[in-house]
């Protein structure tokens, strides 16, 4: 899963980005933690896998990952080459996802870029811009289409005119993830890449003042906005965020408790990015590693056993299933299998968040 910030300048999302820099010290098992220097990996926070380790006494964890990039460039006119103008569109075609950090804090030290602070003015401004970068591309796609569509080929034809559709849904100022589309549509859609299709997280940065809550009259503003959009705004304190991750684990622990969380905001970020995309996980254990693997919900056995190699995908055979939720009941895979809640499935199984699976395959 790969989730670009963006946000206008002054709104904490460099606090965050560097919240999240420090915390992908934590992932043992990525070697390459740095991939660029606006890009980051941090682990995805399940206690499942901890509970797994000790159990098989295995001697390697690996959590699932996500992926944020730091999309710079983001002022007013930045799709007309102001701030670091069109640098940003590179990095944020090609994210999953976008988390908006919108500046729900008072500052008289920190100037706001448009005079006062205005989540919905500061959305605007941003999405503004993502609109008119995408207006570009749709033309430049139009024009195309339109010499082709001289072929009369059924697939262009029919790009066109979901193109033309786009177009005027942009001009009107409306994102593309706000325009109802049939099924065919959103898949010849992807082929577009357009910036304003990908669904959207808010992240509310509030004060220290605002703790142990995370709430404001700004946020609840965000919030509303974002239940009409069925997207969720997650509150966060980026400044917290940036110390927390400078603690050991049992230092965070102490803190929490002295401020009244119960976990970081940047776990819930990255579980609020989960729902967003509609991803779950499914594990594998064993004693030389117990592992999370990240799928889209709705896989069948054999999906998912793709997503560790190919050769499980295309030789598979059947799969031995048990969820989590029954081995940390019964405390051991024997148990499970006596209780007879250790199953065998084919083809067909949909995978469930928290299933444990062996896979079986023949090539």
């Amino acid at each position: 899963m790969k989730l670009g910030i963006v946000g206008l300048p002054n709104v904490g999302k460099s606090t965050l980005f560097n919240a999240i820099t420090k915390a992908c010290a934590a992932v043992e098992n990525y070697p390459f933690c740095t991939i660029d220097p606006n890009m980051r990996i941090v682990i995805v926070p399940d206690k499942r896998l901890d509970f797994l380790e000790k159990l098989y006494k295995s001697k390697k964890k690996i959590p699932a990952a996500v992926e944020f990039v730091d999309i710079a460039g983001l002022v007013k006119g930045a799709s007309k080459g102001e701030g670091l103008g069109n640098q940003f569109l590179s990095h944020i075609r090609e994210t999953a996802a976008v988390v908006h950090v919108v500046r729900c804090f008072e500052s008289k030290d920190i100037t706001h870029v448009v005079g006062a602070v205005d989540p919905l003015i500061d959305i605007k401004i941003i999405d503004t811009e993502l609109i008119l970068a995408d207006i570009g591309s749709i033309v430049k796609r139009l024009e195309r289409l339109e010499k082709g569509s001289r072929l009369n080929d059924k697939k262009i034809l029919e790009e066109k005119e979901l193109a033309v559709k786009v177009t005027a849904h942009l001009n009107m100022g409306k994102p593309v993830r706000t325009l109802e589309l049939s099924e065919n549509e959103k898949i010849i859609l992807k082929d577009f890449f357009l910036i304003t299709a990908k669904p959207v997280l808010y992240a509310c940065n509030v004060s220290e003042s605002d703790l142990p809550v995370l709430e404001n009259k700004y946020t609840e503003i965000v919030r509303e906005k974002s239940k009409k959009e069925g997207t969720q705004a997650i509150p966060i304190c980026a400044k917290i965020e940036a110390e927390l991750s400078e603690l050991s684990e049992n230092d965070q622990q102490t803190f929490f408790k002295d401020l009244g969380l119960k976990e970081p905001s940047l776990n819930r970020l990255i579980k609020a990015g989960y729902d967003l995309l509609g991803l779950e996980t499914f594990l594998t254990a064993g004693e030389d590693e117990v592992r999370a693997w990240t799928i889209k919900k709705g896989f069948l056995a054999p999906q998912a056993a793709g997503v560790i190699h190919s050769d499980f995908e295309r030789g598979f055979i059947r799969a031995k299933v048990m969820s989590f939720d029954d081995l940390y009941k019964f405390g051991s895979e024997k148990a499970v299998k006596d209780a007879g809640l250790l199953r065998s499935e084919g083809k067909d199984y949909l995978v469930k968040d928290g299933d444990i699976i062996e896979f079986y395959f023949n090539v």
